[in-house]
Formats: structure tokens, C-alpha cells, sequence
């Protein structure tokens, strides 16, 4: 499984269902497939990172969206395996989305966070094990898609003559989630990319010690997806009221740490992220310039992919309208 460079820059919407309910999302799905979009992602989450919010199903919603729109690619951003995902369910769920819209979805994969496995009743794990956890289940996913029957006593996942009855010819491709050299490596080993934040102070290290990895591994560097956030409004304060809640996303503990009370999160969150802090790790603007600035410094990076999480809780659909007509075609003129 393995992706070559991609020539041209692809520009991905990301659906954020902590903020807005599956109905909603599912209309901005299709009118960011109308507005140029080359693909609809979306976070895969239990609980919000703030109460009170919205958390559907991501799965479900995944169907719906592929039926709602033609060509455009459809995953996760990211799906993890641990005590909400058995790795088998995954590669049965993603075999179906195959089947059911050949070449389209993307399997974003990650190591979770304890916001989403802790209130199942599992401990959250230190670092070094979400990481391990993760690779099992990739290895598991691989297996599958390859038409094994797989057997295994894992440290993490146990399987018995686990086989997909419905598969695929196509491999969807894996986008890992890493923030660090180890994760990073596993991408390299058993992914078809990277998927990290475009945070000009972190990016370039993750990408660096995966193209290293691929290099190890006799393997060329696959997609490096980069995932930003926006939030649009008629004014600069609307559009900083309306992604605020996202300052419970901020804290870099709640992605390792046992951090699970949605209340709690935001609360720190708004402790410790100043309103100038939080519109430089968010684009938060009503100007298209400074869209287009902060995108064109996130292509920079190394992306072969933006993943463009729409975080416009002051007008979602005027902000899909306001990157198709304003955006988009400023960004596509650059790469023709």
C-alpha cells in the first residue's frame, strides 16, 4: 500500500462534529463538495472537547455523505482503535464504505484520546502505549484488507480466525495521526501518509522523522495531510465568538493525558489560551486574505493535502459560500 508524491495540492473540508449536529454537517458536506472541495473529513469523537455540543456518529454520517455527493474522497479525521473500536470493526466498516463508493474513502487513523475511550471504563494509557496500541491495530487492519485470516493474542487485541466475508479490491488509504517521531514511524511502517496539525513550530520535525522513516522502511513518502482550522464571520469578532468553544481543543495535554470531563476541558482550555493565542493556532477572520495567507504558509509546511476543518460557529454556510467564492479559486489558480 504504498502512495507516490502527488504533483498538485489537494484541498480536503473537515466536518467538526463536536459543534454542529449530523443534519447540519451533512448540508455543509454537500456544499463544500459544490464548492470545489476534493474531500469531506470529519472528527470521529464520543464527547465534544466542551459541554454542551453535538458528537454523532461518525460512521453513520459517513454513509450518508457518500450518498449525498459523487467523487469527492470521504474519511475520518482520525479514527482510533482502542476500547471504543475493535481494529476487525474498522476494517469491516471501512471494507463497506469501499464497496459501497470505490476509490473515495480515506481511513484517517489515530491513537485516541482518554475525552473519547475513558468514559467506556478502560484506563487511559501512558504515551508509549497509545503509540504501541495503535501500530497493533494497524497491523491487524493490514492483515484483513489482504484477505488474511487473522489469529492473534495481542497485547492490546485478540482476534480468533477473524476474516473479512466482504471485502475490497481497493485498499482504502491510511492517513496516520502523529505528533512525534515514534508515531510518525508507524505511519511509515503501515500507513499511506501522515496526518498532523499544520503548526509551523511541530510540523516540520513530524514530517521530517516520517520521510525518514519511509526511507528506512524502502518505502516513498505517501500523502502528508495538514489539518487547519478556520472560523468566518461578517466581522473578525464574530468570527472569534463563533469558534471560541475550540479553546477546549487547545490544551496539548488533553491529546496524551486522562483528560475526559468536557467541562472541565474548556474551562482550562479558557485558562490558559488568550484570545490573540487562539487566532494564531485558528485562521479567525472575515478578510480572505488572511485565509489565503495563513493556508498558503500551512501549503509551505510540506502538505500534499490541507484538511480545512470549518470551525464557523457564527455562519457555517456562509463560510463554506465565503472559500468557494474568495478562497478556493484563489488557491486552484496558484496550482494550475
Amino acid at each position: 500500500m504504498i502512495l507516490g508524491n502527488r504533483a498538485a495540492m489537494r484541498y480536503f473540508y473537515g466536518a467538526a462534529h463536536e459543534q454542529f449536529p449530523p443534519d447540519d454537517l451533512l448540508r455543509q458536506a454537500i456544499e463544500a463538495a459544490e464548492a470545489g472541495f476534493e474531500g469531506i473529513g470529519c472528527s470521529d469523537h464520543l464527547q465534544p472537547w466542551w459541554a454542551p455540543g453535538e458528537s454523532a456518529h461518525a460512521w453513520v454520517w459517513l454513509g450518508a455523505v457518500g450518498q449525498a455527493t459523487d467523487q469527492v474522497a470521504i474519511g475520518t479525521a482520525v479514527t482510533p482503535a482502542g476500547p471504543r473500536y475493535h481494529p476487525v470493526l474498522i476494517a469491516q466498516a471501512w471494507a463497506t464504505l469501499e464497496r459501497l463508493f470505490p476509490g473515495r474513502p480515506f481511513l484517517g487513523f489515530g491513537s485516541g484520546e482518554s475525552l473519547n475511550e475513558s468514559p467506556l471504563g478502560a484506563e487511559w494509557p501512558p504515551v508509549s502505549e497509545q503509540v504501541d496500541r495503535m501500530e497493533e491495530a494497524l497491523e491487524i487492519i493490514n492483515s484483513l484488507w489482504d484477505g488474511e485470516r487473522v489469529s492473534r493474542d495481542g497485547r492490546f487485541f485478540s482476534t480468533y480466525r477473524a476474516y473479512l466475508h466482504t471485502n475490497a479490491d481497493r485498499l482504502p488509504p491510511i492517513y496516520v495521526s502523529a505528533f512525534g517521531p515514534r508515531a510518525a514511524s508507524v505511519a511509515a511502517r503501515h500507513g499511506d501518509g501522515l496526518w498532523t496539525l499544520a503548526d509551523p513550530e511541530t510540523a516540520p520535525d513530524v514530517i521530517d522523522a516520517y520521510r525518514s522513516a519511509c526511507e528506512d522502511a524502502g518505502k516513498e513518502p505517501g500523502e502528508i495531510v495538514l489539518q487547519v482550522q478556520f472560523s468566518w464571520a461578517e466581522d473578525d469578532d464574530a468570527a472569534l465568538e463563533g469558534a471560541r468553544v475550540w479553546k477546549g481543543a487547545q490544551p496539548d495535554e488533553f491529546y496524551t493525558d486522562d483528560w475526559h470531563d468536557p467541562t472541565a476541558m474548556y474551562e482550562r482550555g479558557e485558562e490558559q489560551v488568550s484570545d490573540d493565542e487562539f487566532k494564531e493556532a485558528l485562521i479567525i477572520s472575515s478578510d480572505p486574505e488572511v485565509h489565503l495567507d495563513r493556508i498558503r504558509e500551512a501549503e509551505n509546511l510540506g502538505a500534499t493535502t490541507l484538511a480545512l476543518m470549518n470551525c464557523s460557529g457564527a455562519d457555517p454556510h456562509g463560510a463554506i459560500e465565503f472559500y468557494s467564492q474568495q478562497v478556493l479559486p484563489a488557491l486552484k489558480s496558484v496550482r494550475a
